[in-house]
């Protein structure tokens, strides 16, 4: 039986930083007339506190745009290895500014994987807009000058730039879908990486991860460009701290002839808009009506609309006029003024000029004489992501510019939080973090200024 040098008998053995990793040991057993006799066995050395500071090495990075804008609640994936350690899975998420970080995570000589991940939110910063610029690529009358916007206009991942691209995204614009159903949000490459050839970097594959072998030192650039799928002309809002630009140059006014309808009257009412655009795109709210019939303009076909059961949205991209016309069946009487309405609740309501600068939308009835128009009013939207776990956005439209109030309430109706600010015309947005509502479950959103209120569901997720 082994003894220590004053003779008493070894009963345990002391590993230190040095001595990280697998082990052998024997395990010996005496009994009372001392016969004694051992197995040989390992234990594996481990430093889960971190406190060997030469034992781990730290792996960090950065996930940001083309233009240096970083991705915030992306979630990052470690996973390790190493001949004489369990394996290594680790997560965390992205900060305002696009930061990850694993302190002393993966042990020195190990092995590790980095993979970012983002899915949510698929119709953030893609419009009809971005359809025009992919549809003028594809024709070559204006090429991308970027690999990253090209990875961004595949839409349907099919490692190539087609018009199945276009339709799928404008099915995203039109509301028909909540997500790309073949491609995540977002889609990420190695910061590192050299495109060899930048004019398709599809082949061969980019690496969306990145991996080091035999690691010896902290690595705290595994960096990668973050590009969000459908949004080639870089207006996503990747962070908390960008705001969205909702300025416009003027009015597309579509001209809609108004009057009377009796309750069962069928009648068809032509939208023709009253300038050429480069494209439009829309919701349009109706009351005391029902959709009998849907009747394409020029260049136009049904793929560029989408009914729903109190709404129509459509999008439309082309170098023509706007014009189409709808067959509604009205269930009430009323005037056609009163039951139409240009809106932004699921498609967002905006046009395009020659010159590229975002127009309103609005509906002009009975033309120059009558000259009642009806643009997008006081709308309260849905919060995005719905359900959110630690961040979530609600945006808002206002008529005109005011103050407003947006408060939280609990399923009790006790009011958990509330803001107050002076909002400008237009869309606006108010970014919640879950330590200001510090609550889970349903709660109810209100939002009211001077003449208007409106409340809405959300939930906060565990």
């Amino acid at each position: 039986f082994p003894t220590n040098p004053d003779g008493t008998p070894q009963t345990g053995v002391n590993f230190t930083c040095a001595d990280l990793g697998t082990q052998f040991v024997e395990l010996w057993g005496q009994d009372a007339a001392g016969n004694a006799d051992y197995c040989e066995t390992y234990v594996i050395v481990q430093d889960n506190g971190g406190f060997c500071s030469n034992s781990a090495v730290t792996v960090a990075g950065d996930l940001q745009t083309a233009t240096q804008q970083g991705l915030e609640s992306a979630e990052v994936e470690l996973n390790g290895s190493h001949p004489a350690l369990p394996p290594i899975n680790m997560f965390d998420n992205s900060g305002n500014d696009g930061s990850y970080m694993f302190p002393a995570a993966i042990p020195t000589a190990g092995t590790y994987t980095v993979t970012p991940m983002k899915d949510d939110d698929h119709l953030n910063g893609v419009s009809t807009f971005d359809l025009v610029l992919i549809n003028k690529h594809i024709l070559g009358i204006e090429s991308f000058d970027s690999p990253f916007k090209m990875i961004a206009a595949d839409a349907n991942n099919s490692k190539s730039i087609t018009t199945f691209d276009i339709a799928e995204l404008r099915k995203l614009i039109l509301g028909i879908y909540t997500e790309l159903p073949n491609n995540t949000s977002w889609r990420f490459v190695d910061a590192a990486y050299t495109f060899p050839n930048p004019q398709n970097p599809f082949v061969p594959a980019f690496p969306e991860t990145k991996s080091v072998a035999d690691v010896q030192a902290s690595q705290i650039e595994d960096n990668f460009v973050s590009m969000k799928i459908g949004d080639v002309n870089g207006s996503a809002i990747a962070n908390s701290f960008m705001s969205t630009d909702d300025r416009t140059a003027g009015t597309l006014l579509f001209d809609v002839e108004d009057r009377q309808v009796k309750a069962g009257e069928e009648v068809v009412v032509n939208f023709k808009a009253t300038e050429k655009v480069t494209g439009y795109q829309f919701t349009m709210n109706f009351a005391g009506l029902e959709v009998v019939d849907l009747v394409p303009g020029a260049e136009m076909t049904i793929n560029n609309f989408g009914v729903f059961a109190d709404a129509i949205t459509t999008s439309f991209d082309a170098d023509v006029t706007g014009e189409f016309a709808v067959k509604f069946r009205a269930t009430q009487a009323g005037s056609l003024s009163n039951m139409l309405g240009v809106s932004s609740r699921v498609t967002k309501a905006e046009a395009y000029s020659k010159g590229g600068d975002r127009l309103d939308v609005a509906f002009r009835f009975n033309g120059q004489n009558g000259a009642t128009i009806s643009g997008v009013g006081f709308e309260l939207y849905q919060n995005m992501p719905n359900p959110f776990v630690s961040k979530t956005v609600i945006g808002f439209h206002l008529p005109e510019a005011a103050e407003a109030t947006l408060t939280i309430f609990d399923e009790t109706g006790r009011m958990i939080y509330t803001v107050n600010g002076d909002f400008a015309k237009g869309h606006n947005a108010i970014s919640l973090d879950r330590a200001q509502i510090n609550t889970t479950g349903v709660l109810y959103y209100k939002l009211e200024t001077a003449n208007d209120s409106a409340t809405k569901k959300m939930i906060q997720t565990k």
